[in-house]
């Protein structure tokens, strides 16, 4: 059986950080920053997929960042203010910047990861890039309340987006316990704005679904303007959970992106 670590339970990395399958001799560390309503075990198939790659296994460690609320961080009270997140997240990297550093988020972990970068620059720790996946530039805003809906409304968000265990929804136990955390991260995303002129210096990149319903690939160009360094823009069929439904190729794209930046 592959071991979990939780990298002990007595500082903030303790708390935050998860790590699948130690690589200690590795170049780099990638970090992965769950969805809304998503855990740290949603990136173990990225991980057990890097440790098995002809190019990058042992060179690359995969760090998934774990919110309070969920799997084993149940009983910890979640969070709903999204830069309060990014303060919790960047505190807990702050060991593991030995090593270079790479993010990867999806939708809501996107925004996470942009505002964990831009703490860890300001204090001379810049991840060496950021990719964001499955959301909207930092300064574009939509109308959103998912996280006002009663429990059925979000219910109803978390099928139309097609990421989420069918299971788990049917389960009314577990949707006790899973829906509180839900809601706080979609207040958290839905509340956030970024300062219109908030940049990192690393480079981004993009990945989107060509049929996701919250971004247009205006909304993911737009990216753009949130980095002084380079920018691209990788465009995937399928929608909001593309990731899901083209793991190999989301992974190839992803390691290419890595390839760069391993030394």
């Amino acid at each position: 059986m592959t071991e979990t670590i939780a990298i002990g339970r007595g500082s903030e990395s303790d708390t935050w950080i998860r790590r699948f399958h130690p690589a200690p001799d590795a170049a780099l560390r990638l970090v992965c920053f769950p969805h809304a309503g998503g855990s740290a075990s949603f990136y173990f198939p990225v991980s057990n997929a890097l440790r098995r790659s002809a190019s990058l296994a042992g060179r690359v460690e995969v760090l998934a960042v774990q919110y309070p609320g969920r799997q084993d961080r149940r009983t910890d009270p979640p969070i709903t203010d999204l830069n309060e997140l990014a303060d919790h997240v960047a505190r807990a990297l702050a060991p593991h910047a030995d090593r270079p550093l790479m993010f990867f988020g999806h939708s809501m972990g996107a925004s996470i990861a942009f505002e964990t970068a831009r703490r860890l620059e300001a204090k001379g720790s810049a991840p060496v890039a950021v990719v964001a996946s499955g959301r909207r530039a930092p300064s574009r805003h939509r109308a959103e309340s998912v996280h006002r809906r009663d429990d059925a409304g979000v219910i109803a968000e978390l099928r139309a987006l097609s990421g989420t265990d069918p299971s788990l929804l049917e389960d009314e136990e577990l949707l006790r316990l899973f829906l509180p955390a839900v809601r706080a991260d979609y207040t958290a995303i839905e509340t956030y704005r970024a300062e219109p002129d908030a940049t990192v210096s690393c480079p981004i990149t993009v990945f989107t679904g060509d049929a996701d319903p919250h971004v247009t690939l205006d909304e993911a160009e737009a990216w753009r303007g949130h980095t002084t360094g380079a920018f691209e823009l990788r465009v995937f069929e399928g929608g909001h959970f593309y990731l899901s439904t083209s793991p190999a190729l989301t992974i190839e794209r992803l390691s290419e992106i890595l390839q760069r930046h391993v030394r």
